[in-house]
């Protein structure tokens, strides 16, 4: 990975930690975007000190914000004029619902509209880095979501419900990515992690989802395992002509038979980029 440059999104702890952590020590520049600038800097001292190299930089960028993800971007390509792989890997579970800034329900934006946008916004530059890789962080919950057009914004959905559903939208999208970027260079895989060892649960702001996770912790993975399959997308020559597919413990697998629906992937694309305002 010398001379190759990646970002990595909700880099401060988890899987993403363990990422960029992983992809560093490969040689790689990594950029870790982070909304929290202490934790960031704190996970970024572990990495350096870790191993022993100090080409990876903090930026700053709240998913939950839409004008943040295009000032990061922004940012970004002033900064860099290369990026080989961007890892969308930052997520929330909500425990009740919220809504942010731009009114949209907050697992919908942090979950798949700011993985969208900032790909959108990045594309230029990864085309012209290719060969260069996309990596959407999916999830087998998944497998019970819907994709509603008449709520996207899940006015009538529970915490789970909200949550799977916006994993089958950034699947979905992935599929419908890879196709529109055919003969690019540029190659768009999912990544399901498994039930991983992470703050998501803890963070949910609802006390039964966090006891739920806490119960669950000794049946978890941990995140330097589960980052294994982040690493193998975005560095191993065996998948540099693989797009649009998900893998799971390093291997080829299936999503849900909605995610591979055609006309659903083009609708799905076409009325986010008109959600983001994108057209």
């Amino acid at each position: 990975m010398n001379g190759k440059t990646c970002v990595v999104t909700g880099s401060n702890s988890g899987i993403g930690k363990e990422t960029a952590l992983a992809l560093r020590g490969m040689g790689a520049t990594v950029v870790m975007v982070v909304r929290d600038r202490e934790r960031g800097e704190k996970a970024r001292a572990e990495i350096v000190s870790e191993t022993g190299k100090d080409a990876i930089h903090l930026m700053i960028c709240d998913l939950s914000s839409m004008d943040s993800v295009r000032q990061f971007a922004k940012e970004f390509r002033s900064k860099y004029d290369r990026l080989h792989a961007l890892v969308n890997n930052a997520g929330v579970f909500v425990g009740k619902r919220e809504v942010t800034v731009d009114g949209f329900e907050r697992t919908l934006a942090v979950n798949y509209l700011a993985p969208f946008l900032l790909t959108h916004e990045l594309l230029p530059l990864l085309k012209s880095s290719a060969p260069s890789r996309i990596i959407n962080i999916g999830s087998e919950m998944h497998r019970s979501g819907r994709i509603d057009f008449n709520d996207l914004q899940c006015k009538k959905c529970n915490a789970m419900k909200a949550y799977a559903n916006s994993k089958l939208m950034l699947t979905t999208y992935t599929y419908e990515l890879s196709r529109r970027l055919q003969r690019t260079g540029v190659t768009a895989n999912v990544v399901e992690p498994g039930f991983v060892a992470t703050n998501l649960g803890n963070n949910s702001g609802s006390r039964l989802y966090s006891l739920a996770f806490l119960i669950a912790r000794p049946f978890q993975i941990s995140a330097k395992k589960a980052a294994e399959t982040h690493v193998y997308l975005a560095s191993s020559p065996k998948v540099d002509d693989v797009t649009g597919k998900c893998f799971s413990e390093l291997k080829e697998t299936t999503t849900a038979q909605a995610s591979y629906d055609q006309q659903t992937q083009r609708r799905l694309y076409d009325t986010t980029l008109e959600l983001l305002r994108l057209v």
